[in-house]
């Protein structure tokens, strides 16, 4: 019996085309809802990014690949920032190689290096395929003295044994997109999410049900109950699914609940 499902956002949830929900889904999820099955929601978005929920019932959110869990009242089921080492280290090598960044705290997003994040092209195509605002920039090393959770950081994959390997030495780099990095603690995912939501409330592993469409999903897709890939999702990620929907505009999200949950 399934008792809590997490769902992704971009992707999953809401289609990258329309930048909504679709109503199937909202129904779908208040069906399951009704029937007493939690709803969390498990994004690699910080939570000042999470603003397309629309009008979905949901219980928590696991933000920033699995780095913070929490209640929809607030309450912290469970948070891991980055090393004040690996921030300081960041913060020295960007005086010298000034990359585009951004820094995700659990209450604010803010970007540095504003030359570089003014010129990048790739920036902006980032920020309009979330159609999500580029973040106020601050002063690089207002960073310090943050909780920082995610570094969001321009560079190639390879340069990644250079930031990875001699800069955030603590960290690792979930992409979903070539020209940045969610940086992240080394051994946080989704998977890790899951783990501390359902020692929060009780339940096994086996009662749940995980829906992504991303390279960050697979650990969660994985470990899951019930693992479900959409659609417009990857050869790669589809492999470590337990089922296949179809995409988040065909409904994919409602034929599966309706495939595993909800029986009326």
């Amino acid at each position: 019996m399934i008792k809590i499902a997490f769902f992704d956002i971009d992707g999953t949830l809401v289609s990258f085309r329309t930048h909504r929900i679709p109503d199937s889904t909202l129904q779908a999820v208040h069906s399951i809802r009704q029937q007493g099955v939690k709803v969390f929601i498990a994004t690699g978005r910080p939570m000042p990014f999470i603003d397309n929920l629309g009008e979905l019932e949901y219980d928590g959110i696991m933000s920033v690949n699995g780095a913070c869990s929490m209640l929809r009242d607030g309450t912290v089921i469970h948070r891991q920032c980055v090393s004040k080492d690996d921030i300081q280290r960041f913060v020295d090598y960007s005086e010298s190689h000034p990359i585009p960044v951004l820094f995700a705290t659990n209450e604010e997003v803010f970007s540095a290096n504003g030359e570089a994040i003014a010129e990048s092209e790739c920036v902006r195509e980032v920020m309009q395929l979330l159609n999500i605002d580029t973040p106020p920039v601050r002063p690089l090393r207002e960073a310090l003295d943050r909780d920082i959770l995610q570094v969001i950081a321009f560079f190639t994959q390879d340069e990644e044994p250079t930031l990875l390997g001699q800069v955030l030495r603590d960290c690792t780099a979930n992409r979903w997109h070539p020209a940045f990095a969610d940086c992240i603690v080394r051994g946080i995912n989704k998977a890790v999410g899951i783990d501390h939501i359902c020692r929060h409330f009780g339940f096994d592993i086996s009662e749940t049900i995980a829906f992504g469409d991303g390279g960050n999903d697979i650990e969660m897709l994985q470990h899951a109950g019930i693992g479900v890939a959409m659609g417009n999702a990857t050869d790669e990620v589809k492999a470590y699914a337990d089922y296949v929907t179809v995409s988040v505009d065909e409904d994919g999200i409602a034929k599966a609940l309706r495939q595993f949950i909800i029986h009326n």
